[in-house]
C-alpha cells in the first residue's frame, strides 16, 4: 500500500481493529428520513446470503538466494564451491500461517459465491460460514485481479440467495445498505446513499466503482450492496480513507461487470476480455494537462475518452480511429470518461460486434468494428484445468511475450494441492518446454502430461520463465497411469 496523505486499503479482509488514543471519533451513516425508506426489507432478503470467508495460508517452505558480504573477502576466487565469488548463497526459509477473513454473497442454491480477488487469492483453505452458522468448506472456481472478483463453491441444497439487480439503473442519492462483517462481527448492515457511479480510483485494472457513504470496514470485502428492493447491486471493495477505516466513501464493483466474469469463470475458467485496442484517458483531464502547459485545445467536446495511443490490427484501428480523436459512444450508449467505458467493455467479449462513435478533429463518426482479444483475434481464450497436476493455465498474451522478449508459453493461474504444487511451482510462472517440447498452447501441455502419465519414466521435466524474467526447471512426478 503506498503511504500517502490519504490512503487507499484495498485489501480489506487483511485489517485488523484499529485503536487510537486520545479522542475517540465515532462516524454515523446517516439515516433515511422517517416514512420515505424502509430498509428493514432490504436487510431481511440480503442477510441469509451473506456469508463469512475464512482465508488460511499454511506455512511453507521457501528457498531464497542470501547475499553474504563476507563471502569475497574469505573466498576471493571460489574455492569453497562459489565460482567467481558474489556472496549469493540460496536457503530455506519457513512462511508464518496466515489467516484473515472476508465476505461473500450467495448467488446461487447449489453454493456459487461471489467475492473479491483479495479474499481468497493464494488461500490454502477456505471455510464459509453462513448466517444460521452453518460451516462448509470452498474451493476457488476462478479468480480475476483485473477486476478483483473471485467466484468460489460450497457443496450444498436450497441455500439462500440474493437476487441480482441491474447497477446500471443505480442513481446517485439513491439508498443503498452495505452487508458483510466488518472487523469481525458478523452479520453487520450499513446504510447509505449512492455517492456517485463510474468511479475510477486507480486500484484494479478495469473499474467503474459504485461510490457510496454506507459504512465499509476491514471485513467486508467481498460483501453486498443492496438496494431498497432487496436485489444486489455491488461487491463491496475497497475504501478511501485518512485514517486507515472509514470516514468518508466506499467502493463497490457494480453487477453489471460482476455478471459477465461470473459466467466467464463458469463456462471459460477464465475472463474473455474484449479490447478496443487503445490507450486514453479523460478528455477533461486531457485538456487539463494542456493548459498547465499554457496550450489552449479545442477537441470539440470536454467530455469522452481521449485516444493516446491506438494499438495496430485493433478495433479501434479498424474503426479508423487515430491518436487524439475522442471516443463519446459504444452501441448509442454515452461515454464521458475512461470509467464508464471500461465497464462497458468488460461486459463484452472478443467477436462481438459494437457501434463506436467518436469525434475526428470534431467531426463525428458512427462505425462497426469487432472487437477482438490480447493475442489479437476473436478467439475464446481457453483454461485448462488438468486434474492430475492440480493447477490451472491459460496461453499467455502478446503483452507477456513481448514483456519477456518470447515467442510463446502458457501461464500458470492457480496451483491447488497436487503434483505442480509438490514441485514448488507457483502462479505465474510461464512454462516453454516439456520433456525438451516447446509448449506453444493447452493442448501441447495436454498432450505432454498425458505422453508422460503413460511412460516408465512418468516425470514432467519443466523449464520456463518466471514474470521477473528469471529461468526456472522443475521436475514434476506423476503417479502412473
Amino acid at each position: 500500500m503506498k503511504t500517502t496523505t490519504k490512503h487507499l486499503l484495498a485489501g480489506l479482509c487483511f485489517g485488523a481493529v484499529m485503536f487510537a488514543t486520545g479522542t475517540f471519533i465515532t462516524t454515523h451513516a446517516a439515516t433515511p428520513p422517517t416514512g420515505q425508506v424502509d430498509l428493514t426489507y432490504a436487510a431481511e432478503k440480503s442477510l441469509p446470503a451473506v456469508v463469512h470467508i475464512k482465508y488460511v495460508q499454511n506455512s511453507k517452505t521457501k528457498t531464497v538466494e542470501v547475499q553474504d558480504p563476507f563471502a569475497d573477502f574469505f573466498d576471493p576466487f571460489g574455492f569453497f564451491g562459489n565460482p567467481g565469488g558474489g556472496g549469493t548463497q540460496k536457503r530455506q526459509i519457513q512462511t508464518p500461517k496466515k489467516t484473515a477473513t472476508g465476505s461473500g454473497v450467495i448467488i446461487s442454491k447449489d453454493g456459487y459465491i461471489v467475492t473479491n480477488n483479495h479474499v481468497v487469492e493464494g488461500a490454502d483453505e477456505l471455510t464459509v460460514t453462513l448466517n444460521d452458522n452453518r460451516e462448509f468448506s470452498a474451493r476457488i472456481i476462478g479468480n480475476d485481479p483485473t477486476t478483483d472478483l473471485a467466484l468460489i463453491k460450497i457443496d450444498g441444497k436450497d441455500l439462500p440467495t440474493l437476487p441480482i439487480g441491474d447497477s446500471e439503473k443505480l442513481k446517485v442519492g439513491e439508498w443503498v445498505i452495505a452487508v458483510g462483517n466488518p472487523f469481525g462481527f458478523n452479520n453487520t448492515v450499513t446504510a447509505g446513499i449512492i455517492s456517485a457511479k463510474a468511479r475510477s480510483i486507480g486500484a484494479n485494472g478495469v473499474e467503474s466503482f459504485i461510490q457510496t457513504d454506507a459504512a465499509i470496514n476491514a471485513g467486508n470485502s467481498g460483501g453486498a450492496l443492496v438496494n431498497t428492493q432487496g436485489e444486489l447491486v455491488g461487491i463491496n471493495a475497497m475504501i478511501f480513507s485518512l485514517t486507515g477505516s472509514y470516514t468518508g466513501y466506499g467502493f463497490a464493483i457494480p453487477t453489471t461487470i460482476m455478471n459477465k466474469v461470473v459466467d466467464d469463470l463458469k463456462q471459460y475458467g477464465t475472463v474473455q476480455r474484449a479490447l478496443l485496442g487503445i490507450q486514453g484517458t479523460d478528455v477533461h483531464k486531457y485538456i487539463d494537462g494542456q493548459k498547465e502547459k499554457d496550450k489552449e485545445v479545442d477537441l470539440g467536446t470536454n467530455n469522452g475518452v481521449y485516444v493516446d495511443k491506438v494499438e495496430d490490427n485493433g478495433a479501434a484501428a479498424d474503426a479508423g480511429i487515430a491518436e487524439g480523436d475522442v471516443i463519446t459512444a459504444i452501441d448509442g450508449k454515452s461515454v464521458t470518461k475512461k470509467a464508464e467505458l471500461m465497464e462497458i467493455m468488460a461486459s463484452k467479449r472478443p467477436g462481438d460486434k459494437v457501434e463506436i462513435s467518436y469525434l475526428h478533429n470534431k467531426k463525428k463518426y458512427t462505425k462497426s468494428v469487432t472487437l477482438k482479444n490480447a493475442q489479437g483475434n476473436t478467439k475464446v481464450v481457453k483454461s485448462a484445468d488438468l486434474d492430475v497436476l492440480g493447477a490451472n493455465f491459460r496461453e499467455i498474451t502478446d503483452a507477456q511475450k513481448q514483456q519477456l522478449s518470447i515467442n510463446y508459453g502458457i501461464e500458470v493461474m492457480k496451483v491447488e494441492a497436487g503434483a505442480m504444487k509438490q514441485s514448488g511451482i507457483n502462479k505465474g510462472f510461464i512454462i516453454q518446454s516439456v520433456n525438451n517440447q516447446p509448449i506453444r498452447s493447452l493442448e501441447d501441455m495436454e498432450k505432454a502430461v498425458k505422453e508422460a502419465s503413460t511412460s516408465k519414466d512418468p516425470v514432467l521435466y519443466i523449464k520456463g520463465i518466471y514474470p521477473t524474467g528469471k529461468k526456472g526447471y522443475f521436475a514434476v512426478e506423476l503417479q502412473q497411469q
